[in-house]
């Protein structure tokens, strides 16, 4: 997706505002009527959904869509037994129709009354499963970060070439009103020329202490929770968070939670690919099992004279700009302060407030399961409305990769060096062997993702 907003895809903003209800799970929110909800394009034609990975952010996914009139939940799959009835239960409650159990979502691929599979599953599962999706001729919703690697990326980018189904990455951010506005304030000159964006994330994670070896509990299908990634025996720390924190299933803080801020800053500052990535950090705050950086400082630079850093804490959860997470663009006449929710700031170059957009819905960005359903449910709607109505994506699986990319980046060169030289046509990383070899990633035998 070009990142200039077109008007098609402002009036098309405008219009699934206006006729889409933004539900919660106590039901409606204020403001709407079950009368609005007729009037929504194709509600009579609902979008059969099934959802891998429930035990999280899978299962708040799963009862979002299933509040949509236009949606229906049609599977879940698990390799948790016990995530998966708890997800089946709550799922027919709200939608009074149960869901089919498919432990192995590829016996879910395989249901022609599913028509799309949305993907809550670990970081490793996310690019393989989206592709063996679309060459069953599934439409697919992937949470971020869209891949494991970039090479992963790359690969979604061309099946989605050839399989020409609809892709639509996780980044909510991309669908809810008042940050659409403000990346149209930038781009309207709002601040004037923006330079440089600062972007952060905080938090107060506990250490993950130092795991044992153990026999794969009763209700696990550990073998498939690996999946594409080479086996490793099953330890009594990584599932079911913690897999974020190791670099053969995870990808850190950068793409857990960075992947948001990061895809903002590349929107507002209307870049692709970087010239330069330097990134500094590590385990500071605990000694344990934690592989990736509890803190971490990324510095992307861009041909057309902009800059971008992203600041990560995982184990402090000081404020910046008064915010837990959040961007600030920097420009030539003036400064947007962006706290993370549906709501901004622009400040002139004294400081003045110059105009404040506030939302009264509330955001809490460290809820890792379900920090903004009902703003989400714009997401999920646009992503229906492109499938049954051919509606343009919010963000469609090039701008994932292009904005996930850019943490892999700043990954690769923390453990690489700290610096890293790139190809701003593509994305590559240019003389580097050492840097090139974590492009891609080693596979288990016969799981290797294919086109």
């Amino acid at each position: 997706m070009n990142d200039s907003t077109s008007d098609s895809r402002r009036n098309f903003l405008k219009k699934a505002i206006v006729g889409t209800t933004a539900l919660s799970v106590g039901g409606i929110l204020p403001g709407f009527s079950p009368k609005s909800y007729g009037r929504i394009a194709g509600a009579n034609e609902k979008v059969r959904v099934g959802v891998m990975g429930v035990n999280s952010r899978g299962f708040a996914l799963s009862g979002n869509f299933a509040l949509q009139p236009n949606c229906e939940v049609a599977a879940i799959s698990d390799v948790d037994s016990r995530a998966a009835e708890k997800c089946i239960a709550a799922i027919a409650e709200i939608q009074k129709a149960k869901p089919k159990d498919y432990p192995d979502f590829r016996k879910a691929l395989e249901d022609r009354d599913v028509d799309a599979l949305v993907i809550a599953a670990p970081d490793h599962w996310h690019a393989p499963a989206a592709i063996l999706a679309s060459k069953a001729g599934k439409h697919v919703y992937l949470e971020k970060p869209c891949s494991h690697n970039p090479h992963e990326g790359e690969l979604l980018v061309e099946v989605a070439k050839k399989y020409k189904n609809v892709i639509q990455m996780g980044n909510q951010r991309r669908s809810w009103p008042n940050v659409v506005q403000a990346m149209q304030d930038i781009k309207n000159g709002a601040i004037g020329r923006p330079y440089f964006a600062k972007g952060w994330y905080t938090n107060n994670r506990p250490s993950i202490g130092v795991g044992t070896t153990e026999a794969v509990p009763s209700w696990l299908d550990y073998d498939l929770w690996q999946g594409p990634a080479p086996r490793r025996p099953y330890r009594s720390n990584v599932i079911h968070y913690n897999w974020h924190w190791f670099w053969h299933w995870g990808t850190g803080e950068a793409l857990n939670n960075g992947t948001h801020m990061l895809d903002l800053m590349r929107w507002g500052l209307d870049v692709t690919y970087p010239t330069k990535v330097t990134s500094s950090g590590g385990r500071y705050r605990y000694k344990d099992d934690w592989e990736t950086p509890d803190t971490q400082v990324i510095n992307l630079e861009f041909p057309n004279n902009t800059f971008i850093t992203w600041e990560g804490r995982s184990c402090n959860g000081r404020h910046v700009e008064g915010s837990d997470v959040g961007v600030t663009f920097y420009g030539e006449k003036g400064s947007l302060q962006y706290g993370g929710g549906n709501a901004y700031k622009i400040f002139d170059l004294d400081n003045k407030l110059v105009k404040e957009v506030k939302n009264d819905i509330a955001i809490d960005p460290r809820n890792r399961m379900n920090p903004s359903q009902a703003l989400d449910a714009t997401h999920l709607q646009n992503f229906a409305q492109a499938i049954r109505q051919g509606a343009p994506l919010a963000s469609d699986i090039v701008s994932g990769h292009q904005s996930t990319l850019l943490c892999q980046l700043g990954n690769i060169a923390l453990r690489t060096g700290g610096s890293l030289d790139i190809d701003p046509n593509n994305g590559h990383i240019k003389n580097n062997k050492e840097a090139r070899k974590l492009w891609g990633r080693d596979y288990e035998k016969g799981w290797e993702p294919t086109i």
